[in-house]
């Protein structure tokens, strides 16, 4: 035998074994607690999706699976934990809107996005809506671009803070349009919306999960809903698109993630599991009377909607001209 056809069999022989580790890793995975890290505060719709398949999965692999929040810097302390984690499986991330956003608002960050996070699954998504309090003289999403356009910066609408979902989407529709409004930033949704029922604003974006409620109650409108098309959560609610600004879309998402490096056969084995726990009836049900859609789908398909949706929000950043912190 040559020296060649022996390098040859050696290298052929170690990936066969470098191969079989990684599928009796996968295979034996997990036989250890599993810990899902939430970059929020308890209640909102993350930590609720975070629970609800947290206790599926428990019930399918035997094994605990412990819900971890950690909120605090936009999502980044979270965040920053599982990217600095082992890739073994055993600590996942919740993700959503800032986890494309935070690399361009912020000049750095304690870990890189695209190289140090690995996205699992897509879990869900919800539209925003376009609200105003029920005793507005606005009537549609039309009255307040008029209003806008008639003077310039003088409405304000609220916001969760710089670089939120509320903030970007009202700048992705102002630059949209072509209007001027005064971002006013509270310290979260809860505030935004209780500033909007006091009239301290005159308009909001926000998630739908969150002012469903108070539009059912009669205490606000909705104008315009950011879906591609009109949802079966608010029929009557006309999407932006269709009021005259074509190819208008923004769906606030929900999924899950792992710390780079955590081995495919792992990332395959949760995708799968993950999947068919978001097509199950209750499940189903939990996700939609939140308002948000259930999806799934492979870890390529997340992926390459992660990166759509990187490459959306820095173009709209860079429009605003939103300066990095």
């Amino acid at each position: 035998m040559t020296r060649a056809v022996k390098i040859l069999s050696a290298a052929i022989a170690g990936a066969a074994l470098i191969c079989g580790a990684a599928q009796a890793q996968a295979q034996a995975y997990p036989n250890k607690p599993i810990r899902i890290v939430v970059p929020y505060t308890p209640g909102g719709f993350n930590d609720t999706m975070a629970r609800v398949v947290g206790k599926k999965l428990q019930d399918a692999w035997g094994q605990p699976v412990i819900v971890d929040n950690r909120p605090g810097g936009g999502t980044i302390i979270g965040t920053e934990h599982v990217a600095k984690s082992a890739p073994d499986g055993y600590t996942l991330l919740v993700v959503g809107f800032p986890l494309p956003v935070n690399q361009y608002l912020f000049k750095k960050l304690p870990y890189d996005t695209a190289k140090d996070i690995a996205p699992i699954v897509l879990g869900g998504q919800s539209p925003s809506v376009m609200v105003v309090n029920a005793s507005s003289q606005y009537k549609t999403a039309k009255d307040v671009v008029a209003a806008a356009k008639a003077a310039p910066g003088k409405l304000n609408y609220g916001s969760s803070g710089n670089g939120t979902s509320n903030h970007l989407i009202m700048a992705y529709f102002m630059n949209s349009a072509g209007i001027d409004m005064t971002q006013v930033p509270y310290k979260g949704s809860a505030p935004m919306v209780t500033a909007l029922l006091g009239n301290e604003v005159d308009v909001n974006f926000d998630n739908l999960p969150h002012v469903q409620p108070h539009v059912k109650a009669g205490k606000m409108r909705a104008l315009a809903i950011t879906s591609a098309k009109r949802s079966p959560l608010a029929p009557n609610v006309p999407t932006v698109a269709e009021l005259g600004w074509p190819g208008f879309e923004v769906q606030v998402f929900y999924g899950f993630a792992a710390p780079a490096r955590t081995p495919p056969e792992i990332v395959n084995k949760l995708n799968a599991e993950i999947n068919k726990i978001l097509a199950m009836d209750d499940v189903k049900k939990t996700f939609l009377d939140a308002g948000v859609e259930p999806l799934g789908g492979s870890v390529q398909q997340f992926n390459t909607f992660f990166q759509e949706q990187s490459d959306k929000w820095n173009k709209v950043i860079r429009e605003a001209k939103i300066q990095p912190e």
